[in-house]
Protein backbone atom coordinates (compact mmCIF):
# COMPACT_ATOMS: atom_id res chain seq x y z
CA UNK A 1 0.00 0.00 0.00
CA UNK A 2 3.13 2.68 0.13
CA UNK A 3 2.65 2.95 -3.47
CA UNK A 4 -0.84 4.54 -2.81
CA UNK A 5 0.76 7.06 -0.79
CA UNK A 6 3.52 8.05 -3.87
CA UNK A 7 2.38 11.46 -5.20
CA UNK A 8 3.76 10.66 -8.80
CA UNK A 9 1.83 7.34 -8.53
CA UNK A 10 -1.57 9.00 -7.17
CA UNK A 11 -1.54 11.71 -9.95
CA UNK A 12 -0.99 9.04 -12.90
CA UNK A 13 -4.22 7.16 -11.41
CA UNK A 14 -6.21 10.38 -11.11
CA UNK A 15 -5.70 11.14 -14.90
CA UNK A 16 -6.10 8.15 -15.89
CA UNK A 17 -9.69 8.06 -14.44
CA UNK A 18 -10.10 11.57 -15.73
CA UNK A 19 -9.73 10.39 -19.12
CA UNK A 20 -11.61 7.31 -18.99
CA UNK A 21 -14.78 9.29 -17.67
CA UNK A 22 -13.86 12.24 -20.43
CA UNK A 23 -13.31 9.75 -23.39
CA UNK A 24 -15.75 6.71 -22.92
CA UNK A 25 -18.32 7.19 -20.36
CA UNK A 26 -19.17 10.70 -21.36
CA UNK A 27 -19.59 10.10 -24.77
CA UNK A 28 -21.59 6.65 -23.95
CA UNK A 29 -23.53 8.97 -21.81
CA UNK A 30 -23.80 11.94 -24.34
CA UNK A 31 -24.75 9.59 -27.13
CA UNK A 32 -27.30 8.04 -25.22
CA UNK A 33 -29.75 10.96 -24.72
CA UNK A 34 -29.18 12.99 -28.18
CA UNK A 35 -30.43 9.44 -29.75
CA UNK A 36 -33.52 10.08 -31.16
CA UNK A 37 -36.71 7.83 -32.23
CA UNK A 38 -40.14 8.12 -33.48
CA UNK A 39 -43.53 8.05 -31.81
CA UNK A 40 -47.41 8.87 -32.72
CA UNK A 41 -49.12 12.01 -30.67
CA UNK A 42 -52.38 12.84 -30.53
CA UNK A 43 -52.75 15.89 -33.13
CA UNK A 44 -56.06 16.58 -31.99
CA UNK A 45 -58.41 15.88 -28.59
CA UNK A 46 -59.77 12.63 -28.76
CA UNK A 47 -62.66 11.85 -26.35
CA UNK A 48 -63.20 8.19 -24.75
CA UNK A 49 -64.50 5.53 -27.43
CA UNK A 50 -63.51 7.77 -30.35
CA UNK A 51 -62.27 6.01 -33.10
CA UNK A 52 -58.28 7.14 -33.57
CA UNK A 53 -57.98 8.41 -37.54
CA UNK A 54 -55.23 9.31 -39.49
CA UNK A 55 -56.06 13.07 -38.60
CA UNK A 56 -56.35 12.78 -35.41
CA UNK A 57 -52.53 11.76 -35.26
CA UNK A 58 -48.90 12.81 -36.18
CA UNK A 59 -45.67 11.42 -35.84
CA UNK A 60 -42.93 13.21 -34.84
CA UNK A 61 -38.83 12.34 -34.02
CA UNK A 62 -38.22 13.06 -30.45
CA UNK A 63 -35.31 12.36 -27.88
CA UNK A 64 -34.83 8.51 -27.06
CA UNK A 65 -33.51 9.09 -24.07
CA UNK A 66 -35.96 8.11 -20.82
CA UNK A 67 -38.86 7.57 -23.07
CA UNK A 68 -41.34 4.94 -21.72
CA UNK A 69 -41.58 2.13 -23.43
CA UNK A 70 -44.95 1.86 -24.42
CA UNK A 71 -44.66 4.72 -26.46
CA UNK A 72 -46.38 3.51 -29.81
CA UNK A 73 -44.18 4.59 -32.56
CA UNK A 74 -46.15 3.29 -35.40
CA UNK A 75 -49.01 4.87 -37.14
CA UNK A 76 -50.79 1.48 -38.24
CA UNK A 77 -50.57 0.61 -34.35
CA UNK A 78 -52.79 3.46 -33.56
CA UNK A 79 -55.08 3.99 -36.47
CA UNK A 80 -58.53 2.28 -36.63
CA UNK A 81 -58.49 1.21 -32.93
CA UNK A 82 -60.81 3.01 -29.89
CA UNK A 83 -59.18 5.70 -27.41
CA UNK A 84 -59.72 3.71 -24.15
CA UNK A 85 -59.22 6.76 -21.86
CA UNK A 86 -59.35 10.81 -22.75
CA UNK A 87 -56.47 12.38 -25.05
CA UNK A 88 -55.55 15.91 -25.48
CA UNK A 89 -53.66 17.57 -28.16
CA UNK A 90 -49.84 16.98 -28.17
CA UNK A 91 -50.10 13.58 -25.66
CA UNK A 92 -48.05 10.69 -26.78
CA UNK A 93 -50.21 7.94 -27.41
CA UNK A 94 -49.29 4.61 -24.88
CA UNK A 95 -50.52 1.05 -25.10
CA UNK A 96 -52.58 1.21 -22.62
CA UNK A 97 -54.84 4.34 -23.85
CA UNK A 98 -56.10 2.72 -26.92
CA UNK A 99 -58.58 -0.33 -27.52
CA UNK A 100 -59.57 -2.95 -30.33
CA UNK A 101 -63.01 -2.37 -28.98
CA UNK A 102 -65.17 0.62 -29.27
CA UNK A 103 -66.30 2.26 -25.95
CA UNK A 104 -64.36 -0.01 -23.41
CA UNK A 105 -66.59 2.22 -20.35
CA UNK A 106 -69.99 0.89 -21.78
CA UNK A 107 -69.10 -2.26 -23.40
CA UNK A 108 -72.13 -3.57 -21.56
CA UNK A 109 -74.34 -1.67 -24.23
CA UNK A 110 -72.53 -3.48 -27.15
CA UNK A 111 -73.15 -7.07 -25.69
CA UNK A 112 -77.84 -6.41 -26.09
CA UNK A 113 -78.86 -9.00 -28.71
CA UNK A 114 -81.98 -7.26 -29.11
CA UNK A 115 -83.90 -9.29 -26.72
CA UNK A 116 -83.34 -7.16 -23.48
CA UNK A 117 -83.30 -3.78 -23.71
CA UNK A 118 -80.89 -1.38 -21.51
CA UNK A 119 -82.91 1.49 -19.47
CA UNK A 120 -81.93 3.65 -16.98
CA UNK A 121 -84.19 4.93 -14.06
CA UNK A 122 -84.04 8.10 -11.86
CA UNK A 123 -83.05 7.74 -8.59
CA UNK A 124 -84.73 9.91 -6.22
CA UNK A 125 -82.82 10.50 -3.31
CA UNK A 126 -79.75 8.90 -1.77
CA UNK A 127 -81.29 6.41 0.24
CA UNK A 128 -83.29 5.29 -3.15
CA UNK A 129 -80.30 4.13 -4.67
CA UNK A 130 -79.07 1.87 -1.64
CA UNK A 131 -76.90 4.84 -0.23
CA UNK A 132 -74.46 4.82 -3.62
CA UNK A 133 -73.57 1.51 -2.65
CA UNK A 134 -74.96 -0.35 -5.97
CA UNK A 135 -72.56 -1.65 -8.46
CA UNK A 136 -72.56 -3.45 -11.85
CA UNK A 137 -74.23 -7.28 -11.36
CA UNK A 138 -76.13 -6.95 -8.88
CA UNK A 139 -79.85 -8.14 -8.35
CA UNK A 140 -82.56 -5.71 -7.36
CA UNK A 141 -86.18 -5.32 -7.03
CA UNK A 142 -87.91 -1.98 -8.04
CA UNK A 143 -90.11 -1.08 -5.48
CA UNK A 144 -93.35 1.00 -6.78
CA UNK A 145 -94.52 3.74 -4.45
CA UNK A 146 -97.97 4.65 -4.80
CA UNK A 147 -98.24 2.20 -7.55
CA UNK A 148 -100.94 3.10 -10.65
CA UNK A 149 -102.08 5.45 -7.82
CA UNK A 150 -103.89 3.27 -6.02
CA UNK A 151 -101.98 4.23 -2.78
CA UNK A 152 -99.60 1.22 -2.36
CA UNK A 153 -96.27 0.60 -2.34
CA UNK A 154 -95.37 -2.75 -3.92
CA UNK A 155 -92.70 -4.41 -5.76
CA UNK A 156 -94.49 -5.50 -9.07
CA UNK A 157 -94.77 -9.27 -9.85
CA UNK A 158 -92.78 -8.10 -13.13
CA UNK A 159 -89.57 -6.32 -11.17
CA UNK A 160 -89.24 -8.66 -8.35
CA UNK A 161 -85.31 -9.43 -10.01
CA UNK A 162 -83.66 -7.56 -12.58
CA UNK A 163 -80.05 -6.95 -13.40
CA UNK A 164 -77.82 -3.98 -12.67
CA UNK A 165 -75.38 -3.17 -15.67
CA UNK A 166 -74.67 0.24 -14.58
CA UNK A 167 -74.71 3.30 -11.80
CA UNK A 168 -74.22 6.67 -13.69
CA UNK A 169 -73.73 10.19 -12.06
CA UNK A 170 -75.37 13.62 -12.93
CA UNK A 171 -71.75 13.26 -15.56
CA UNK A 172 -72.68 10.85 -17.33
CA UNK A 173 -69.71 8.97 -15.58
CA UNK A 174 -70.32 5.07 -14.14
CA UNK A 175 -69.29 4.27 -11.10
CA UNK A 176 -65.83 2.63 -12.21
CA UNK A 177 -64.91 6.09 -13.59
CA UNK A 178 -62.80 8.27 -11.36
CA UNK A 179 -62.41 11.69 -12.22
CA UNK A 180 -59.33 13.75 -10.84
CA UNK A 181 -59.30 17.24 -10.07
CA UNK A 182 -56.73 19.79 -10.88
CA UNK A 183 -55.06 19.22 -7.79
CA UNK A 184 -54.82 15.80 -8.01
CA UNK A 185 -57.89 14.74 -5.43
CA UNK A 186 -60.02 12.26 -6.75
CA UNK A 187 -63.48 13.79 -7.63
CA UNK A 188 -66.60 11.55 -6.08
CA UNK A 189 -69.93 12.51 -6.99
CA UNK A 190 -73.06 10.91 -6.40
CA UNK A 191 -74.95 8.58 -8.15
CA UNK A 192 -77.81 9.80 -10.01
CA UNK A 193 -79.35 7.23 -12.19
CA UNK A 194 -79.41 3.14 -12.37
CA UNK A 195 -79.45 1.55 -15.90
CA UNK A 196 -81.16 -2.36 -15.64
CA UNK A 197 -81.11 -5.12 -18.28
CA UNK A 198 -84.82 -5.69 -19.00
CA UNK A 199 -87.54 -7.48 -21.28
CA UNK A 200 -89.16 -4.61 -23.16
CA UNK A 201 -92.49 -5.54 -20.98
CA UNK A 202 -90.26 -4.52 -18.39
CA UNK A 203 -88.82 -1.45 -19.59
CA UNK A 204 -92.42 0.07 -19.92
CA UNK A 205 -93.26 -0.56 -16.60
CA UNK A 206 -90.54 0.87 -15.90
CA UNK A 207 -91.22 3.49 -18.10
CA UNK A 208 -94.33 4.37 -16.26
CA UNK A 209 -93.32 4.48 -12.92
CA UNK A 210 -90.53 6.90 -14.12
CA UNK A 211 -93.23 9.49 -15.24
CA UNK A 212 -95.75 8.88 -12.93
CA UNK A 213 -94.42 7.09 -9.48
CA UNK A 214 -91.63 7.53 -7.09
CA UNK A 215 -89.06 4.32 -7.70
CA UNK A 216 -86.62 2.25 -5.08
CA UNK A 217 -84.03 -0.31 -5.56
CA UNK A 218 -83.90 -2.96 -3.19
CA UNK A 219 -80.72 -5.03 -3.16
CA UNK A 220 -81.34 -8.98 -3.58
CA UNK A 221 -78.42 -10.77 -4.41
CA UNK A 222 -74.75 -9.70 -4.76
CA UNK A 223 -72.13 -12.53 -5.68
CA UNK A 224 -70.93 -14.74 -8.31
CA UNK A 225 -72.71 -14.76 -11.77
CA UNK A 226 -73.68 -18.19 -12.02
CA UNK A 227 -76.12 -17.45 -8.79
CA UNK A 228 -77.14 -14.41 -9.95
CA UNK A 229 -78.46 -16.01 -13.13
CA UNK A 230 -80.75 -18.04 -10.95
CA UNK A 231 -83.30 -15.17 -10.10
CA UNK A 232 -82.69 -13.90 -13.96
CA UNK A 233 -84.19 -17.25 -14.70
CA UNK A 234 -86.65 -18.02 -12.25
CA UNK A 235 -88.13 -13.68 -13.32
CA UNK A 236 -87.97 -14.64 -17.25
CA UNK A 237 -89.89 -17.96 -16.15
CA UNK A 238 -92.82 -15.71 -14.65
CA UNK A 239 -92.82 -13.69 -17.44
CA UNK A 240 -93.05 -16.60 -19.80
CA UNK A 241 -96.53 -17.86 -17.51
CA UNK A 242 -97.67 -13.96 -17.16
CA UNK A 243 -97.44 -13.92 -21.41
CA UNK A 244 -99.05 -17.05 -21.44
CA UNK A 245 -102.12 -16.20 -19.22
CA UNK A 246 -102.64 -13.11 -21.16
CA UNK A 247 -102.41 -14.69 -23.95
CA UNK A 248 -105.34 -17.13 -23.23
CA UNK A 249 -107.30 -14.01 -21.78
CA UNK A 250 -106.83 -12.19 -25.00
CA UNK A 251 -108.35 -15.65 -27.03
CA UNK A 252 -111.09 -15.91 -24.66
CA UNK A 253 -112.38 -12.43 -24.91
CA UNK A 254 -112.85 -12.26 -28.55
CA UNK A 255 -115.89 -12.42 -30.24
CA UNK A 256 -116.75 -15.35 -32.12
CA UNK A 257 -119.13 -15.15 -35.58
CA UNK A 258 -122.08 -16.99 -34.85
CA UNK A 259 -122.72 -20.10 -36.92
CA UNK A 260 -126.37 -21.99 -37.18
CA UNK A 261 -125.03 -25.83 -35.49
CA UNK A 262 -125.88 -28.69 -36.88
CA UNK A 263 -127.73 -31.77 -34.79
CA UNK A 264 -124.91 -33.87 -34.35
CA UNK A 265 -123.24 -30.56 -32.79
CA UNK A 266 -125.77 -29.49 -30.61
CA UNK A 267 -126.08 -33.07 -29.20
CA UNK A 268 -121.99 -33.45 -28.46
CA UNK A 269 -122.47 -29.80 -27.18
CA UNK A 270 -125.36 -31.07 -24.42
CA UNK A 271 -123.38 -33.90 -23.95
CA UNK A 272 -120.63 -32.16 -22.79
CA UNK A 273 -122.67 -29.74 -20.81
CA UNK A 274 -124.15 -32.02 -18.77
CA UNK A 275 -120.38 -33.96 -17.95
CA UNK A 276 -117.92 -31.48 -17.47
CA UNK A 277 -117.74 -27.89 -15.49
CA UNK A 278 -116.57 -24.68 -17.58
CA UNK A 279 -112.45 -25.02 -17.78
CA UNK A 280 -110.76 -21.69 -16.17
CA UNK A 281 -107.34 -21.01 -16.73
CA UNK A 282 -104.88 -21.05 -13.83
CA UNK A 283 -103.69 -18.35 -12.07
CA UNK A 284 -99.95 -17.90 -12.14
CA UNK A 285 -98.51 -18.88 -8.68
CA UNK A 286 -95.47 -16.48 -8.24
CA UNK A 287 -91.76 -16.33 -8.94
CA UNK A 288 -90.76 -19.64 -7.00
CA UNK A 289 -88.75 -19.11 -3.65
CA UNK A 290 -84.87 -19.24 -4.16
CA UNK A 291 -81.89 -20.51 -1.12
CA UNK A 292 -78.53 -19.18 -2.22
CA UNK A 293 -75.90 -20.40 0.04
CA UNK A 294 -73.27 -17.46 1.21
CA UNK A 295 -70.71 -17.02 -0.65
CA UNK A 296 -67.08 -16.46 0.94
CA UNK A 297 -66.11 -13.41 2.12
CA UNK A 298 -63.16 -14.07 4.61
CA UNK A 299 -61.23 -11.20 2.89
CA UNK A 300 -63.91 -8.66 3.47
CA UNK A 301 -65.78 -9.96 6.19
CA UNK A 302 -64.09 -10.37 10.00
CA UNK A 303 -64.20 -14.68 10.85
CA UNK A 304 -66.94 -14.08 13.79
CA UNK A 305 -69.24 -12.57 11.31
CA UNK A 306 -69.19 -15.19 8.76
CA UNK A 307 -70.14 -17.58 11.74
CA UNK A 308 -73.78 -16.57 12.25
CA UNK A 309 -74.63 -16.27 8.19
CA UNK A 310 -75.91 -20.02 7.26
CA UNK A 311 -77.71 -18.96 4.18
CA UNK A 312 -79.82 -16.50 2.30
CA UNK A 313 -83.40 -16.76 1.59
CA UNK A 314 -85.15 -14.87 -1.07
CA UNK A 315 -89.25 -14.50 -1.13
CA UNK A 316 -90.98 -13.93 -3.78
CA UNK A 317 -91.04 -10.12 -2.98
CA UNK A 318 -87.59 -9.73 -2.85
CA UNK A 319 -86.99 -9.68 0.44
CA UNK A 320 -84.23 -11.82 2.67
CA UNK A 321 -85.51 -13.99 5.34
Amino acid sequence: MKFLKNRTVLGVVCIALALIICFAITPLFNASKSSTMKIVRIKSDVKIGQEIASKDIEVIEVGAYNMPSEVLQKSEDVVGKYAAVEMIKGEYVLSAKISDTSASENAYLYNLTGEKRAISITIPSFAGGLSGKLISGDIVSVIAVDYKEKGETLVPEELQYVEVIAVTDSKGNDDETITVKPDGEEETELPETVTLLVTPEQANILAELEAEGEIHVALVYRGTPENAQKFISAQEKYLEELALTNEKEENSSKPEVPQKPSQSEIAENTNTEENSDESVPEGNSGIDKIIIDPEDNSNTQSENNSDDNSGTEVTSNGESV
